[in-house]
């Protein structure tokens, strides 16, 4: 069954760093194109970076310039890169398949980012 979990969140400082990974338990990993979300409290979940299965990106306005994403086909993984963390930047962060998929894979547990001093 196809399976994502997600790792690496954890308590940062404001303008520190996190680097989030998910390995995905899916055979068909290197065909999709996958983006990472993530959903604070009281709000809807959000795209907030994207990879083609070429490596083309797209971010958010909110993270552009400030988080990186990437993936490794041979270690069926996708990576976020964060850096100068802000407070707005706290939710749960989830990857999946980006918004152009007809489907989703079954949503993992998330990782939990919280950028506070």
């Amino acid at each position: 069954q196809a399976q994502l979990v997600e790792s690496g969140g954890g308590l940062v400082q404001p303008g520190g760093s996190l680097r989030l990974s998910c390995i995905a338990s899916i055979g068909l990993f290197t065909f999709y194109n996958m983006g990472w979300y993530r959903q604070a409290p009281g709000k809807q979940r959000e795209l907030v970076a994207s990879i083609t299965t070429s490596g083309r990106t797209n971010y958010a306005d909110s993270v552009k310039g400030r988080f990186t994403i990437s993936r490794d086909n041979a270690k069926n993984t996708l990576y976020l890169q964060m850096n100068s963390l802000k407070s707005d930047d706290t939710a749960v962060y989830y990857c999946n398949r980006d918004q152009t998929a007809p489907t989703f894979i079954p949503w993992g547990q998330g990782t939990q980012v919280t950028v506070s001093s």
